[in-house]
């Protein structure tokens, strides 16, 4: 765990190096405004650690502000890095280009300033669109007929939220809007797939009873995410159960219609604090002829597991959050959002994200609620 985080800030560290020697080579500035950029930067590198801080020390007005700044920042630099990199193979291919007779587009080059100007304008662009973005729900929906529901029931509505990340940056009012959707769905059943939770539970007021106000008649249930360790367990659970969630924690329930089992992220297994719990135990008790869920919080697929549930309901990668870095969250997890069908017959779903974690910001990757509806097959 230490070296992913090792790993991130060293590719963090070097975007701002590559951003530094960029601007001085187009802005030419002297010494001192160098070592005050410089300086800023260091500052925004470390800035997730100073704002931890300062929410463990109660400081929330201030954390909140600086979280607003570094992480905008995150997602300005990481759009900036982007667009450079490739202007930078626009001119390269340019150049290639020259060598060939008679195709030579040398006129075509972007001079260094104009690529630095574009590149802060497209960054500032999608900023400005992706904060927008990121308020804009959208509600995806999945039908699944299916014989395994019991005569009485001839429809059954399942809604799902994930990785909403309550927190410093997705507070009451956003939240309100998420409930407003799940409620406008009227669920028989209301599920969260993790990281309820952001890193830090302080200051959650009014939170818990917008949750508890979802009335799902055949249950409300949540699983652990990776935030909900880094939150610390005890009090991410003791929230999510204050919100009106029963906790799967490698469990399996029959709630009369459906069979739901739900198991923990492997964080806690890596933080030595859970020990691993194989999936195809607790499925393969279930009865057969009853529709069953499995929640999980990453789209990883057990394929033996597979063979003994119907729908497996994921999140975690929020498909990226801000389109190009949904390459690298692919890389991660091929099966990264949207719909999977399963050799075995099961389908996996991976949800975008209901919030936004770090940057407030979305790009090609917009939040949703997902709605499933199991409807009961004739005959």
């Amino acid at each position: 765990m230490s070296l992913f985080f090792l790993a991130i800030f060293a590719v963090y560290g070097g975007m701002h190096v590559y951003t530094f020697f960029r601007a001085r080579s187009v802005l030419g500035f002297g010494p001192g405004a160098g070592v005050a950029l410089a300086a800023f930067m260091l500052a925004m590198t470390f800035a997730p650690f100073f704002i931890r801080l300062l929410e463990r020390y109660e400081y929330q007005l201030a954390a909140r502000v600086l979280s607003y700044i570094a992480y905008f920042w995150m997602a300005a630099l990481f759009l900036f890095f982007c667009s450079s990199i490739v202007l930078d193979l626009v001119n390269v291919l340019v150049r290639i280009t020259a060598l060939i007779p008679r195709v030579g587009l040398s006129g075509a080059l972007i001079p260094v300033r104009s690529s630095f100007v574009i590149s802060i304008g497209l960054s500032l662009a999608i900023c400005l669109y992706g904060y927008f973005d990121a308020l804009n729900i959208r509600t995806e929906r999945l039908r699944i007929e299916t014989a395994k529901l019991p005569e009485s029931v001839s429809r059954l509505t399942i809604v799902q939220i994930s990785d909403v990340h309550l927190g410093l940056i997705v507070r009451c009012s956003r939240l309100k809007k998420i409930v407003d959707i799940v409620k406008a769905e009227k669920p028989d059943i209301f599920i969260s797939t993790g990281d309820l939770v952001d890193a830090q539970i302080n200051n959650m007021e009014g939170m818990a009873d917008l949750l508890r106000s979802v009335h799902a008649p055949y249950g409300s249930y949540a699983i652990t995410g990776n935030h909900e360790y880094y939150a610390g367990i005890k009090q991410a659970l003791a929230f999510t159960r204050e919100c009106g969630f029963t906790l799967l924690r490698g469990e399996a329930v029959k709630n009369g219609v459906i069979n739901i089992v739900g198991v923990d992220d492997p964080t806690g297994v890596q933080m030595k604090i859970d020990k691993p719990e194989p999936e195809t135990a607790l499925l393969s008790g279930l009865p057969k002829d009853r529709f069953t869920l499995l929640l999980k919080h990453r789209p990883v697929v057990n394929q033996e597991a597979a063979k003994l549930f119907d729908l497996q309901l994921s999140g975690h990668t929020h498909k990226g959050q801000i389109y190009p870095f949904t390459y690298v969250s692919e890389i991660a997890y091929p099966l990264n959002a949207g719909r999977f069908d399963l050799p075995a017959g099961s389908i996996l779903r991976v949800s975008r994200g209901t919030g936004t974690w770090g940057p407030p910001i979305r790009f090609l990757s917009p939040p949703e609620v997902t709605v499933i509806e199991l409807v009961r097959k004739k005959g």
